[in-house]
This record gives C-alpha cells, structure tokens and sequence, in this order.
C-alpha cells in the first residue's frame, strides 16, 4: 500500500513541477486563510480544506528538495517522501501555538527525508557513507554522508522573517514615539548605521542612561510580543 501512495505522490508532484519549473504551484495562503481552513479540516473533518493545506504548501515541498537534494539521481523519491511529511505536518499542526506553519512543515518535509535516508542504510549495510553515489556540477563527489549531514536552515529563515516582520509591526503600531525613535537609531531600522547609546544621548539631547532604559523596556515589548 505505502508504496502505492509513493507512486502516486511521486507522479503528481513530479507533474506539477515538469509545467513551468515548478512555478505552477499554487500560491502560499495567507495567514488568516491557513487558519481557517486548519479549523475546517480539524473542527468539522473538512478534506477539501485538508487538501487545499497540502496542495498550496507543496512548493515548500519542491523548494526543500531542489536546495538540498538537486544532485540525488531518486529526486522524484523525494518529491514523494517529503509530500508524506508535508502531509503529516498538516495532520498534526496545532494552530493555537501561534507559531506559522510554513516553519513547522519545513522540518516535518525535512525530518521524512532524513528517516527515508536512514532507513536506507539499514537496508544497505555493504554500502560505505563515503561511497560516491553521484556529482554536482562543479564535478565534486557527492556521498551519502553528505546527503544525510546536510545541514537544514530553512526553517529557521522562514521563522526569522516572520519574526522580523512582526517584530517591525510591532515597533511602529505599539512602541510610543520616543521608543521607537531610540530603536530605530540604535540599531540602524531606517537603513543607516546603527548608532551607540552614547550618540542616540548626543542626538536627542538626553542622558546615555535614560537611553539605556528606554531601550531595555522597548525591547522587553518587542520581545513579549514575539
């Protein structure tokens, strides 16, 4: 049965990325649109809006194999093995956490990869890690070792992004004017060079120790609301 299912996640996916390079992708969902179609698919058992979390998060799906696994030569495999994790990450999402989703997908794509990886070397113990099994474009030697090392940042720049974003809502919807006018100099938000407490002090013509504790507390908000 399970690998029925690969196939046909395989050739789906593997379709949708022959149109286009892949572009053809359904969009992302907005974030008042993904929760509501979680609490359809949680709350009322909603398969359509279940479908539609898995069928506009596949891009995640593509994006993680093409970065990270451009050079293994079972690339639809993967299109397959990560499609399971992106769908057991629908499964599982608990929205009230307040974290996005997209960050958790990520490592639930990228955690299925690496068990499909290790379940691999189990069943191929005459296979050496240090084997070459394929070479990227520069001629280089790829390996297993290489393949399962590898070391899985996107997650952690979708949540940084998201974080920045809010933290930058935040700091001009919130902060009072003085605040965020001491934020911004301090730390270069308006695109200039970030500035020391000691020249903020200079430039607003107050003390280098009220700057300090505006500073603190403004971050302490930035900080809870994130």
């Amino acid at each position: 049965m399970i690998e029925l299912i690969l196939s046909a996640l395989a050739g789906f996916v593997a379709a949708l990325l022959s149109s286009n390079g892949g572009n053809n992708f359904p969009p992302p969902l907005g974030r008042e649109e993904e929760e509501m179609y979680f609490r359809k698919a949680k709350l009322e058992g909603d398969m359509k809006a279940r479908e539609k979390l898995i069928e506009h998060n596949l891009r995640l799906v593509a994006h993680i194999v093409r970065k990270y696994y451009a050079s293994h030569p079972s690339e639809e495999d993967l299109l397959s093995i990560g499609t399971i994790g992106l769908i057991k990450s629908v499964d599982s999402f608990n929205i009230e956490n307040g974290a996005r989703f997209a960050t958790y997908a990520a490592k639930c794509i990228q955690n299925e990869i690496l068990m499909y990886f290790r379940a691999q070397k189990k069943t191929m113990q005459e296979i050496s890690l240090s084997e070459t099994i394929d070479t990227d474009r520069d001629g280089n030697a790829l390996t297993y070792e290489d393949i399962i090392k590898i070391d899985d940042t996107i997650a952690d720049d979708i949540d940084a992004k998201i974080k920045l974003k809010k933290a930058s809502e935040y700091i001009m919807k919130n902060l009072s004017e003085r605040e965020r006018e001491i934020i911004v100099l301090r730390y270069g938000l308006s695109g200039g060079r970030a500035k020391t407490q000691r020249e903020v002090a200079t430039k607003l013509g107050i003390s280098r120790s009220y700057v300090s504790r505006i500073e603190k507390s403004a971050l302490e908000k930035i900080k809870s609301a994130l």
